[in-house]
């Protein structure tokens, strides 16, 4: 089988199975929420790591409800996939690298924010290493003057991937516990500090 005829199989059957998976798990679980009472009303931006993207549909939905949002993803293959399945909860998509064509991704990002949206980034994705800041978040976050929100969860029973990102796949029937920490801006950091403090406040909780 070709390459391209296995990879347009695997775009039509993967997203639907995957959100139909997600949608279970999330259904079978026990939900606990640590939401901060500071969530700000003009739009922001949504951060979180890359092996906790699973179940963050479902945590956007109970902080913001019906709020526009939108998640920057590669153009690789398996960020087509991630798009398609986060399409079925009602989130578009900005497509592109922060390395390659960053001017343009990081300039469709920002016209989503003043159309409204809020912006979701994995600071470490697509590729890490884990837990590691780039550049997207913090040029994102200068130019518009926009707060960081983080977003985490914990499963008490999950499979973690073999992957770089650790990825974690709640299991079935296990205990949810979702967390949003306290909004933050950028200061006037240098940019490697400025990572630095991103990185800082997005682990100092859902520990």
């Amino acid at each position: 089988m070709k390459k391209e005829t296995k990879r347009k199989i695997l775009s039509t059957l993967l997203p639907p199975i995957g959100a139909f998976l997600i949608r279970l798990i999330y259904l079978t679980c026990k939900k606990e929420y640590k939401i901060s009472s500071k969530i700000p009303k003009e739009p922001f931006i949504v951060a979180f790591w890359h092996g906790e993207l699973l179940m963050q549909p479902y945590l956007y939905k109970k902080v913001r409800g019906k709020h526009k949002i939108a998640v920057m993803i590669s153009e690789h293959f398996d960020g087509e996939i991630i798009a398609r399945i986060v399409k079925r909860f009602g989130i578009d998509s900005v497509r592109g690298s922060t390395k390659k064509g960053a001017a343009k991704v990081l300039l469709n990002a920002i016209r989503k924010m003043r159309d409204g949206y809020d912006i979701a980034i994995t600071p470490d994705g697509p590729r890490g290493p884990r837990y590691s800041v780039a550049e997207g978040i913090v040029a994102i976050s200068k130019k518009e003057d926009a707060y960081i929100v983080p977003f985490r969860y914990k499963a008490s029973k999950y499979w973690q991937l073999n992957s770089w990102d650790r990825f974690i796949i709640p299991k079935p029937f296990s205990r949810l516990t979702f967390y949003v920490g306290e909004p933050f801006k950028i200061e006037e950091f240098d940019d490697k500090s400025t990572k630095e403090y991103i990185k800082k406040r997005m682990l100092q909780f859902g520990k």
